[in-house]
């Protein structure tokens, strides 16, 4: 079984250094977000010695909804294969209807007994179909 709270401290750790990298100050992130610099000093402290604490959820959903740190740093937070994603404000219907059907042109023809899979979806079939999926988001936006 794995420990929950050594994973989200790791990565706690693991945003830190990249808000060092991206030149993220800690004191706007918790002036924006309205937290504490102390406390949020304690999430992600600069010495990578030290223990951070662990963020409580009400923390996480305070920098998100106040955009305080980019969701992609954000995301490292959650478990592999799942990341913050916005809903858009406006979608464009239109391109949104293309890129899907884009996506289940791709979906059939990786289906069809001549594809490289055959009726099963290869890997190269996966991947692709993932990159439509990708754009039907995009095209959403």
């Amino acid at each position: 079984m794995c420990d929950g709270s050594r994973i989200v401290r790791d990565r706690q750790k693991a945003i830190r250094r990249q808000m060092d990298r991206r030149g993220i100050h800690l004191k706007i992130v918790a002036a924006d977000a309205g937290v504490s610099p102390s406390s949020m000093a304690s999430y992600f402290p600069a010495d990578p010695a030290i223990e951070p604490a662990q963020m409580p959820t009400g923390v996480l959903f305070t920098l998100i909804e106040t955009k305080a740190l980019p969701d992609d740093l954000l995301s490292l937070m959650l478990p592999a294969g799942v990341q913050i994603v916005r809903v858009p404000d406006d979608v464009d219907h239109d391109e949104a209807a293309r890129a899907m059907h884009d996506y289940l042109a791709a979906k059939t023809a990786a289906h069809h007994p001549d594809s490289p899979g055959g009726r099963d979806i290869s890997p190269c079939e996966d991947a692709a179909l993932r990159y439509h999926l990708v754009t039907v988001g995009g095209k959403a936006a």
